[in-house]
């Protein structure tokens, strides 16, 4: 996670754990740079998203208050159980709680969303076919 504003040490602690919570949830890799994009907003969080370690099991979520933008960019992998209707909505319960005033929660739930929504379908095998 990557904090480019002025957040107290809990509001820190609170962003990590939800990050963490999001990994364990859903199996993917989440990372979280709030802060200033430098140039456009989407092609800065690509970049970041391209330079981590298994980018193709990786979300990113990007945001940049003062531009008042939001970029949430999802590996091959995690776009599979991921989808962008899915990004759509976790990122417009991110936009109104930050528009409400909760920039720390409405990340925070987000990132739990994402998560859930990115889960791995689960399979049951009840047992084998014969021929």
């Amino acid at each position: 996670m990557s904090a480019g504003e002025n957040l107290t040490p809990n509001q820190t602690e609170e962003l990590k754990r939800a990050v963490r919570m999001a990994e364990e949830d859903s199996g993917l890799g989440f990372s979280l740079y709030l802060g200033a994009a430098e140039g456009d907003p989407r092609a800065y969080a690509e970049k970041l998203h391209a330079s981590l370690e298994d980018s193709a099991r990786a979300v990113l979520v990007l945001c940049d208050p003062q531009a008042r933008a939001l970029e949430i960019v999802t590996g091959a992998v995690a776009r599979r159980t991921l989808t962008d209707g899915e990004c759509r909505l976790a990122a417009l319960s991110i936009q109104s709680s930050i528009r409400n005033g909760d920039l720390v929660g409405g990340l925070s739930s987000g990132l739990i969303q994402l998560s859930r929504y990115g889960r791995a379908p689960r399979t049951l095998h009840v047992g084998t076919i014969d021929d």
